[in-house]
């Protein structure tokens, strides 16, 4: 408990809404800055972030707005935030919870748009299943909301869902054996099944079977999952280099001049290198996972995405981020867009172990504590 009563957020990236974002001042944050929240200090537990505001829930279970949006309520487990819906989780009565939807205008006054009870499933949780995750996958671990009508959308109960994200036209779907769904819009690649077409129901990602997923997440059009044992798999649209694969938007002066698909299907083409003229492949969308690797030996244990960067946590609490950089949303003092993980350095210089990572569209927030004295 002392670990955790000496961590801290910090945020970067865009603020242009006036979103607490470390000091927030101007419209962007290029460096981890500690969070400024309103209201004061609040002792913050989760954040999510949408492009014009950010929602933040207290260990007290109260939730308070930055943005755009503002306003504050009590009796709240968690939060999530997009640009047409806020939802929020509240205490119901008995064991229950009310599922709340309000516009995020609203500032929390009035009715919400439309609530629902929700209950565990039955008999709760068992011991050797992973409990449900946050929103937008509801409690029962039996449907999720979405910030698009119809906002409350049941789930097969042979799903099993552990874990579920939602990207811009996708989702993805963790279950409690490991294993990964992805349904919706595919024309990015971001569904992982080989191809650019639309799933209308959730469809097993084949290419990762008989390895145990232990995360997953969506950024706008790319997905990533994580491996029991730390390994880093991405698929999807790389426009920003946000699968750390070679991007043409990051390559020197030069044209297109030839194209394809590569031996594991994924959309080569090519551009002139600029020294020797001899045509370097960049990739524009990755249809099918692949294996990213981090510095040696590092271990990924939780991942985020924004609309188009990502950021990985290792086991030894380091944050490495890349993709699209434009608002200061990897993190490196820079405005500099990335197509290889970078190690973001604040935090090793300032002797501090990055516990959770948040990312909202164009900006990250970060939870990092003390590492212990040895």
């Amino acid at each position: 408990m002392d670990q955790e009563h000496r961590g801290t957020w910090f945020g970067f990236g865009f603020c242009g809404f006036g979103q607490a974002l470390g000091s927030g001042l101007g419209r962007q944050v290029h460096s981890p800055e500690p969070l400024r929240t309103p209201g004061g200090n609040l002792d913050v537990c989760s954040v999510s972030a949408s492009w014009s505001y950010t929602a933040f829930v207290t260990r007290g279970g109260r939730v308070q707005l930055s943005g755009a949006a503002s306003g504050a309520a009590g009796g709240c487990t968690d939060a999530w935030a997009s640009e047409e819906l806020l939802v929020l989780l509240r205490a119901g009565p008995g064991d229950g919870a009310e599922l709340q939807a309000w516009a995020p205008g609203s500032a929390l006054r009035g009715e919400p748009l439309w609530s629902q009870a929700v209950q565990e499933a039955e008999g709760g949780p068992s011991r050797d299943e992973t409990q449900a995750g946050p929103l937008p996958l509801l409690p029962c671990a039996r449907a999720y909301v979405s910030p698009r009508p119809p906002f409350y959308r049941p789930l097969a109960p042979t799903l099993r869902a552990r874990r579920l994200e939602l990207g811009a036209e996708h989702a993805l779907l963790l279950d409690a054996a490991g294993q990964v769904f992805s349904w919706g819009a595919g024309r990015h690649g971001q569904l992982g099944h080989g191809t650019l077409e639309a799933e209308p129901e959730p469809r097993l990602l084949e290419a990762l079977q008989g390895l145990t997923m232990a995360e997953v997440a969506a950024g706008g059009w790319h997905s990533v999952c994580l491996s029991e044992t730390g390994d880093i798999y991405i698929w999807g649209w790389n426009e920003s280099g946000q699968l750390a694969l070679p991007t043409k938007s990051l390559a020197e002066d030069g044209k297109t001049t030839a194209g394809g698909l590569d031996e594991d299907g994924s959309e080569v083409k090519r551009v002139s290198s600029g020294e020797d003229g001899a045509p370097a492949p960049f990739i524009a969308v990755q249809p099918f996972p692949a294996l990213l690797d981090l510095s040696l030996g590092s271990e990924a244990v939780k991942v985020s995405c924004g609309s188009r960067h990502t950021a990985v946590l290792t086991r030894t609490g380091e944050l490495y981020t890349w993709g699209w950089g434009k608002y200061g949303q990897l993190g490196h003092k820079d405005t500099t867009t990335l197509d290889r993980p970078c190690r973001v350095e604040y935090f090793v210089d300032k002797q501090l172990q990055v516990r959770t990572v948040s990312c909202g569209p164009w900006n990250t927030y970060v939870y990092a504590v003390e590492k212990e004295k040895s």
